[in-house]
């Protein structure tokens, strides 16, 4: 316990003055971010970190995290954006697998360019969210921690039914909606106090979805952790595990609040 408070003191004391920083702060925080969480995925593979369709995945998910604000800043011959990028490096993982000579196949590419996409996306809507203003990042932040305690908390106390047993034998159903609850209920406060783009009531209804969305991004991870025989994604966080572990809500529920027009 001693290890963990010490560890989560720590990385608090780095992540919170970078986000609150924002600019470049926060871009540097979310690609080294997005390099360790792919580096993880990488390794739950069993696959080397200097094999080349490794590199690939981890320098693209940090590529996926940068603005499309900044490559417009780049003189280049061609037009660069994320999509754009994001072709060449699926093509390279695909060229990868021809002059690999069956140590890099097919599956690994897809693996690799999924694990890209999950995480570098992940990041780069963080980021996004933060330069639409602080309170609008701790918005979305605020669910996720929020759903993650409170699912916690209800689950021990009334939890009964298992949620998904075959990947994460802890959760209830009790829990997740007890932490769904006690989402909307501080959401509903929190948009009072700091409004968003969208008036009270629609808020509070994103905060539903994102709640639910932070619940299934856990799940997720925990899905690819059981499917690779992990108990956790690293240990880069002592006592904490890796960087999935701590983000893998988030790397969800930031997607899906940008998909419903938060930002």
């Amino acid at each position: 316990m001693k290890i963990r408070v010490i560890t989560a003191i720590v990385a608090l004391a780095i992540f919170v003055p970078m986000v609150v920083a924002g600019g470049w702060w926060i871009q540097a925080l979310a690609a080294a971010l997005a390099l360790v969480a792919t580096s993880e995925i990488v390794l739950m593979r069993r696959t080397l970190l200097i094999d080349f369709g490794a590199i690939l995945a981890m320098v693209g998910a940090v590529v996926m995290t940068i603005p499309d604000a900044f490559w417009q800043t780049v003189n280049t011959p061609v037009v660069l954006h994320r999509s754009s990028l994001l072709y060449i490096f699926v093509l390279l993982m695909l060229v990868h697998t021809v002059v690999a000579k069956n140590k890099f196949n097919f599956e690994d590419a897809g693996v690799f360019t999924l694990a890209m996409m999950y995480v570098g996306i992940g990041f780069h809507m963080l980021v996004q969210a933060r330069a639409e203003g602080i309170t609008t990042l701790f918005f979305v932040l605020l669910i996720v921690w929020v759903t993650d305690s409170g699912a916690y908390m209800v689950g021990r106390k009334l939890g009964k039914h298992k949620l998904a047993a075959h990947i994460s034998p802890n959760k209830t159903w009790e829990g997740s909606i007890g932490g769904t609850l006690l989402a909307v209920l501080v959401a509903a406060i929190y948009v009072y106090f700091f409004p968003q783009r969208y008036n009270w009531s629609l808020m509070v209804l994103i905060a539903f979805i994102l709640s639910i969305a932070g619940q299934l991004g856990d799940l997720i991870e925990s899905a690819l952790k059981r499917f690779y025989k992990v108990k956790d994604s690293g240990d880069i966080l002592p006592g904490h595990g890796g960087i999935l572990d701590r983000f893998d809500s988030m790397l969800i529920a930031f997607p899906v609040f940008y998909l419903l027009g938060g930002f």
